[in-house]
């Protein structure tokens, strides 16, 4: 009985093998699909362009091919352009031996500051107005000085009273000496007494015209023809002649004001062209922002210092003849001309 049921369980041994076909179509399958990656991944000389793409090697190339035309058409068409050759003979200077950059400056900048402690009352200009000579530009409070003043004038006529009674007493006493009723004495202490009360009008007229000196000073005005630069107080704003330490302290000046038309280059001049560069040489100054003017100017100075850490030397170039389109602290553009030779002046710019 058992011995049947064994012989039912029992596998025949051709039930046993496994079929092998299905490995190898896979295997195949695989080495297949292994060889179109290579062949699709490797680029090939005749075929540079596959499904659309091309091969980074081709790209690079023409791009480069591309980039390389069209700057060099861009070129063409901007040195053709009438811009481009008005700026390459705005550039060209004959005779220069030195061409440096630097930044338009005024010559000198003026900051108008009170000379006491007060407080501002008025001020009349604004930045960018134009100033002469003498305008007042800004009022102090001046209230105090006043009622100085009127104190001191009253001590003056006091003064000057005693001083008449004083001169009075003398002769009083000189005739009384004369007639010999009264001593020496009595006149030298007369005399001595209206020198004092003299004295001391003197001291109180010297009160009152410092007191006018300081009413004086609370009237600030311009000391030159020029232009406002900057504001810096406004009216009730408490300022100083100097200043107390910190940053939120009273301020130091009113108003900046500059002439422009006693305009300069700046120039950090790298000290290996030194040699190149001496006082009174002629230049042609450029302004970035308008290449078509030039103007004529002097090195009018040269650093007696120069800066170890920049290795530089300051030059400064004075502009002879500025016009309204020369704007402080803009760059500009400056020809050192070589010595011996002559150039044409120029007027404002080049036509």
């Amino acid at each position: 009985m058992n011995e049947e049921k064994l012989q039912q369980l029992r596998i025949a041994p051709e039930r046993k093998r496994r079929s092998v076909v299905p490995v190898w179509v896979i295997f195949a399958g695989v080495a297949v699909v292994t060889v179109g990656v290579i062949y699709f991944a490797v680029p090939r000389a005749s075929d540079s362009d596959r499904s659309g793409l091309k091969s980074n090697r081709n790209l690079a190339s023409s791009s480069t091919g591309k980039v390389g035309s069209a700057g060099l058409s861009g070129g063409l068409a901007s040195s053709n352009s009438p811009d481009s050759a008005a700026h390459s003979a705005a550039r060209k200077v004959e005779g220069s031996v030195l061409t440096e950059s630097g930044y338009i400056v005024n010559r000198e900048r003026i900051e108008l500051s009170p000379r006491f402690l007060g407080v501002v009352k008025w001020i009349g200009v604004k930045k960018g107005d134009a100033v002469t000579n003498g305008q007042v530009v800004v009022l102090l409070d001046d209230a105090e000085y006043r009622a100085r003043l009127k104190e001191t004038e009253g001590r003056l006529a006091n003064a000057t009273v005693a001083v008449e009674k004083a001169e009075l007493d003398y002769k009083r006493a000189r005739e009384l000496v004369r007639q010999n009723v009264e001593m020496q004495k009595v006149e030298d202490d007369a005399r001595l007494q209206l020198e004092s009360v003299r004295s001391t009008v003197n001291e109180v007229g010297g009160q009152i015209e410092l007191i006018k000196t300081y009413l004086d000073w609370t009237v600030i005005r311009s000391p030159i023809d020029g232009v406002v630069l900057e504001k810096l107080v406004d009216p009730n704003e408490l300022v100083v002649p100097q200043s107390f330490g910190g940053t939120r302290g009273p301020s130091t000046a009113l108003i900046s004001v500059a002439d422009p038309k006693d305009l300069q280059v700046e120039i950090d001049l790298n000290e290996a062209y030194v040699s190149k560069v001496f006082l009174n040489q002629k230049c042609k100054v450029s302004p970035e922002a308008y290449l078509d003017k030039v103007y004529d100017g002097l090195v009018a100075e040269i650093a007696p210092e120069a800066s170890r850490q920049k290795g530089t030397l300051q030059i400064k170039v004075q502009i002879l003849n500025p016009d309204k389109y020369l704007t402080p602290e803009l760059s500009a553009r400056v020809d050192f001309i070589g010595e011996g030779v002559t150039t044409s002046p120029t007027t404002s710019n080049v036509k």
